[in-house]
């Protein structure tokens, strides 16, 4: 290399080409290697435990829901005895006033709470026999 003006960073001019029609090309091929098989056996077991763990979760928020709709329906299905006892107890009441009122009007007189009530052996034997 020529030592120009004290700088050696300088180059100095090329020479011309003897053949000016042909010019050399160079193009830079890049090639990717595959992946080593171990590599490949990683990434696969890596996603398949991946899998296994969502689908693990996602049948435990299953489970989840279920359980909580159970509840829901048990929810409704207490709500609706509970109306239906309510209104067993108003048919109740009012049937007990129509048995005193009925009784009264066949004849029967309440009894005294003093008084003694005498039932007959021979029916009570009888409907044990039954």
């Amino acid at each position: 290399m020529a030592y120009t003006r004290g700088n050696l960073a300088v180059q100095p001019k090329r020479k011309e080409e003897a053949n000016p029609l042909y010019r050399e090309k160079t193009k830079v091929v890049t090639t990717r290697k595959g992946l080593p098989m171990q590599e490949k056996l990683l990434y696969l077991l890596t996603v398949g435990v991946i899998v296994l763990v969502a689908v693990a979760l996602i049948s435990r928020y299953v489970q989840i829901y279920d359980l909580n709709l159970q509840a829901q329906q048990l929810d409704e299905k207490i709500g609706e005895g509970k109306k239906q006892i309510s209104v067993y107890q108003m048919e109740k009441q009012v049937l007990e006033q129509k048995v005193i009122d009925r009784a009264k009007e066949l004849g029967y007189v309440p009894a005294d709470e003093n008084s003694t009530i005498y039932v007959p052996a021979t029916s009570t034997a009888a409907e044990g026999k039954r």
